[in-house]
């Protein structure tokens, strides 16, 4: 025989129907997880993209944003809030990256506020100029690690056995190349 809906409240069997409110998402307001993703992926992806410089921890990163995000992130907050929200995470997710990476706190993410929601990356950037000017700067063999990590994209055993070194080695003259590229001044010039 079916319960009344008082008698499965008492057993625990539904939730208290008059508690549930169902609410209109306006204009301001994220309908569901999908839409605030679908809306936010690619600008935190170049928010991030731009402080690191490559496609690869980029996207790393950006999944770490909305993986942490996923639980704790208000979906009935404003598009400002969930938008300031995410910033706030991917500048903690930036942090912990340079700090694993380099052993420096880089805390801040500064771009402008309104830079934030700019949907195209520009046209020209003088990164590869700098990087450029970084790697010249270095040792050959510090200068060759990170070439093969980083513009070549070879893990670090793969670059071990291109420089002829083992792979302890090799992650010796990655962090410390790393660690002496992040002194160095791009803008003497």
């Amino acid at each position: 025989m079916a319960e009344s809906s008082e008698q499965a409240l008492e057993s625990g069997g539904l939730r208290d129907v008059r508690s549930l409110r169902l609410r209109v998402a306006d204009d301001d307001q994220y309908a569901s997880w999908d839409e605030i993703y679908l809306d936010n992926v690619v600008r935190v992806y170049r928010l991030l993209y731009a402080k690191v410089g490559n496609r690869a921890d980029a996207e790393d990163l950006t999944t770490d944003v909305f993986v942490s995000s996923l639980r704790p992130l208000d979906t009935s907050a404003s598009r400002g809030e969930i938008r300031a929200y995410l910033t706030t995470v991917a500048r903690t997710a930036l942090a912990r990256y340079w700090r694993s990476r380099l052993g420096i706190d880089v805390t801040t993410i500064d771009v402008p506020a309104d830079q934030c929601f700019v949907d195209d990356l520009p046209a020209e950037s003088d990164a590869p100029r700098r990087a450029g000017r970084v790697l010249d700067g270095l040792p050959p063999r510090y200068r060759r690690v990170l070439e093969l990590r980083f513009l070549d994209g070879l893990s670090v055993k793969e670059a071990a056995r291109a420089m002829g070194v083992s792979v302890a080695n090799a992650k010796v003259l990655q962090h410390r190349a790393l660690r002496m590229a992040a002194r160095a001044d791009p803008g003497d010039e």
